[in-house]
């Protein structure tokens, strides 16, 4: 299977080094902002190909298929393309940063018929794979989420510290993880309400906010997620349920008493990423819808639509 890479910054660096642990997968092309830097990336993974417009990609021989790792205001817009030429596609998180764009990318998939899947990657991490499992099997039921999503990024910034050259979201981007992963836990979201803090005078966003969920099993989940804390980064995950507590932080799990819990066996691999890009590869080998399609996943972005309309008033 040959595959295109858009988007080389530190997230597309992720899913190179994940697509090179699945046999029978080449990256034939990688498209970048900029030329230089992203041939550099390409010549480290030894990919022939390197340009800055996604349609020169689109037209490399015997392409299968595309993942997105663009920039958040782009996804919507390049998915549709890579389905207009053909092409099958991952979008990473988020599908769009509207419900109108969320939509529209759905209504391309029906068209075409091509797989299109999006990078919610919790759904695939061994950590989160561990508990869904439980719950499958009727051993936990998730009773209340309790979920931190914690950056210090007072600066347009990327994971490895390098300048970017757009604006992260906390709702459109980091809330998503959530919102979907407590749906896919603990079933259909009846009700959802947020609050945010100021703007940030410069990068135009809200820095601090807070999301409160309900499902329609009953359960609930509280997110808080700032950009402003100074500790540990990332997103760490509070099941609190009938028969348990877990803690999960991405590929790793522990019950609440900080006690680790072995995931080694959960799937052939203990990296997130990966999962999710086999998935990828496995749905379009296999004529099948992949788990985290972009039918699977709509259903959150008209909780975060609602919730942007709730915090515009």
């Amino acid at each position: 299977m040959k595959i295109a890479l858009a988007g080389a910054g530190a997230f597309g660096e992720k899913h190179l080094d994940a697509l090179r642990q699945i046999d029978d997968v080449e990256v034939i092309s990688i498209v970048g902002r900029n030329l230089e830097p992203t041939q550099a990336v390409a010549a480290k993974y030894g990919i022939g190909h390197a340009c800055t417009d996604l349609a020169e990609a689109l037209e490399q021989p015997g392409l299968d298929a595309v993942i997105l790792a663009t920039p958040t205001q782009m996804h919507a817009a390049q998915a549709i393309q890579c389905m207009e030429a053909g092409k099958h596609v991952e979008v990473e998180i988020p599908l769009a940063d509207s419900w109108a764009d969320a939509e529209a990318v759905m209504a391309k998939q029906v068209e075409t018929g091509l797989v299109c899947m999006v990078g919610h990657t919790r759904r695939f991490n061994p950590s989160h794979q561990y508990v869904h499992q439980r719950i499958r099997a009727g051993e936990f039921a998730v009773q209340q989420m309790d979920v931190q999503t914690y950056f210090f990024r007072r600066r347009n910034i990327n994971a490895k510290g390098e300048p970017r050259s757009w604006t992260d979201h906390l709702l459109w981007h980091h809330a998503a993880h959530t919102v979907d992963l407590f749906a896919y836990q603990a079933g259909p979201i009846v009700a959802a309400h947020a609050m945010q803090g100021p703007i940030h005078p410069e990068l135009g966003i809200a820095m601090d906010m807070s999301i409160q969920l309900k499902a329609e099993s009953g359960a609930i989940c509280t997110l808080s997620l700032s950009f402003n804390n100074d500790g540990p980064l990332g997103t760490f995950f509070r099941y609190i349920g009938d028969t348990a507590t877990y803690i999960a932080r991405y590929d790793d799990l522990v019950t609440g008493k900080e006690e680790p819990i072995d995931v080694s066996g959960v799937s052939v691999s203990t990296n997130g990423i990966e999962l999710q890009d086999r998935e990828f590869v496995a749905a379009i080998r296999e004529g099948r819808e992949p788990n985290a399609s972009v039918a699977q996943v709509l259903p959150c972005y008209q909780v975060l639509g609602d919730l942007e309309r709730q915090l515009a008033t």
